[in-house]
């Protein structure tokens, strides 16, 4: 049975996952420099052609001997990731100004935190 540390950060992990689902639905490619002038047929795919290297890479390394980096890495990336999202709430093109998609941004932040502090406190 994986320890706590461990399925908390595959819940974020997951949360995260959930997120980009609703990121292609929402269009969220619009909100990126590089993408933001494409046709949207062609941001949709590069956009979501991305992520497969970047789930394979993340999956990799999530368990290889560099899982506690993976920790840290993400777990810094969601805590701005949800920042971020927070500094983007008036933009036009933010599509996710509803409640379904803020449950899902601003608790991997703030389950990220608390992966952190558990990380921290283990490695004590």
């Amino acid at each position: 049975m994986p320890d706590l540390l461990l399925v908390l950060f595959l819940l974020n992990l997951s949360m995260f996952l959930l997120h980009e689902m609703d990121a292609i639905r929402r269009s969220e490619w619009r909100l990126f420099i590089v993408l933001k002038d494409m046709e949207d047929s062609k941001a949709y795919k590069v956009f979501t052609f991305i992520h497969l290297f970047l789930y394979v890479i993340i999956l990799s390394l999530l368990f290889s001997e560099y899982q506690t980096i993976v920790f840290w890495f993400l777990d810094i990336f969601f805590i701005i990731h949800a920042i971020l999202h927070l500094f983007f709430e008036k933009h036009p093109r933010n599509g996710f100004k509803n409640t379904f998609s803020r449950l899902i941004i601003y608790p991997m932040g703030i389950l990220a935190v608390i992966h952190l502090l558990f990380l921290i406190n283990t490695q004590h």
